[in-house]
């Protein structure tokens, strides 16, 4: 039994053609039973169809009303979502930088239900482009990359949330595929991520470490732009009103967990949720996050496969936050990806694929079993997976050099 597990060779052909459609099969009653019990926009438990995306149609609503700066005011983001939705209504903060209003303000030109449909739709589709580019090489049959996809269990995490997790899996995933092709349009699909702040840390470092120039570049001017853009469509107020409310956002979301700390998936997270202090959080959390960028940059810097570089950053970016939820997992599908693309070609390392397989219904599992222990088992599966990869750094032996696995790594630019 162990030395399947080691092998992978449990993961049969069946199991990968059966195991994703129960899932999907299981994602489609799941969300049909939510548009079922949905009246007037509400669910049973007063809690709007999409929840999460409830805030962003109506902080778009409020630019479109002229008051950009007021999502960044809770009080008053509050007031707005209860007078959109209902006085019981639940509601949900704003703690997007103003770039992210440029999504929320188009939007909210729509119906509440037809902007939700909408965003689901479209960034949902780009997810299910950038994964299926990703494998391209790979010719698993495109049929089966899509089903795969959309069975991993954070789509449906993503979708009850009507949250931008695809958006984040498309950025991350369509980035570090371009990146030694068209390093430019790659840097600049980086940059747009600017919406996720807390992933910054991880993304520069990986840049530099692989001497990619041009996208670090290019990824600096997008950045630039779009903040002049931002400021020229809704003002210095909103850039202040948002600086403002980082400590209140710091103090009430991340260090009290008003989100739930079983909902976030990080290592800051982890601690509080097993009854650690704030200061011990914040201290496992900075080990996590300065040796996660070591890492990655030693990776970087070594002769492993691009695409498991790719990987790894991917993952890094979720080990280096103290805020990441399980919709954030998202992201992990593009990095699962990147890392069957490697295997197929060049073989997979020991207890490789059985740890993508868990990987893969660490979303489904993660937020139920902390709700009822101080298990974090989200956290603690995406640094697996993290310190599972950088076994790849490490010199390749000589039958796997052989094999065919010629994309080392991508050419400086």
């Amino acid at each position: 039994m162990w030395t399947k597990f080691r092998d992978g060779d449990w993961i049969t052909g069946e199991r990968l053609k059966v195991y994703p459609l129960m899932l999907l099969a299981a994602s489609a009653l799941a969300i049909f039973a939510m548009i079922w019990l949905t009246n007037d926009r509400l669910g049973p438990d007063n809690k709007p169809l999409g929840t999460d995306f409830s805030q962003v149609w109506v902080a778009g609503r409020s630019v479109l009303a002229g008051h950009p700066e007021a999502p960044f005011d809770l009080d008053r983001h509050i007031a707005e979502q209860h007078r959109e939705f209902g006085a019981q209504s639940a509601v949900y903060g704003w703690h997007y930088p103003p770039y992210f209003l440029a999504v929320a303000a188009p939007l909210a030109r729509l119906p509440y239900l037809q902007a939700l449909l909408v965003w689901q739709l479209s960034t949902l589709a780009l997810y299910l482009a950038a994964v299926a580019a990703i494998l391209r090489d790979a010719r698993p049959g495109l049929g089966r990359v899509f089903i795969a996809a959309l069975a991993f269990p954070a789509v449906l995490v993503n979708l009850g949330h009507g949250q931008n997790g695809f958006l984040t899996a498309a950025l991350l995933g369509g980035g570090f595929l371009l990146l030694d092709r068209r390093p430019a349009l790659a840097g600049a699909l980086l940059a747009l991520l600017a919406y996720k702040p807390q992933f910054a840390l991880v993304l520069p470092a990986a840049l530099i470490a692989g001497r990619q120039w041009r996208a670090l570049g290019a990824a600096a001017v997008a950045l630039a732009l779009m903040t002049l853009a931002s400021v020229a469509a809704f003002g210095l107020d909103a850039w202040r009103a948002f600086l403002e409310s980082l400590s209140l956002t710091r103090s009430l979301v991340v260090e009290q967990g008003a989100t739930g700390f079983e909902k976030i998936q990080s290592v800051f997270a982890a601690v509080r949720l097993m009854g650690g202090s704030v200061s011990t959080a914040y201290a496992a959390q900075s080990v996590a996050t300065v040796g996660a960028i070591g890492a990655l940059i030693w990776l970087w810097r070594s002769r492993a496969d691009f695409r498991i570089k790719a990987a790894a950053a991917v993952t890094a970016t979720l080990v280096a936050t103290p805020y990441c939820l399980d919709y954030d997992m998202m992201a992990l599908a593009p990095a699962m990806a990147f890392v069957v693309a490697a295997g197929r070609q060049c073989g997979f390392l020991d207890y490789e694929k059985s740890l993508l397989a868990l990987v893969f219904f660490a979303p489904l599992l993660a937020r139920p079993v902390a709700t009822f222990a101080p298990a974090p088992l989200g956290a603690a599966m995406i640094s697996l997976l993290f310190l599972a990869l950088l076994r790849h750094g490490r010199p390749a032996p000589e039958p796997q050099a052989a094999a065919g696995c010629d994309r080392l790594a991508a050419p400086a630019n």
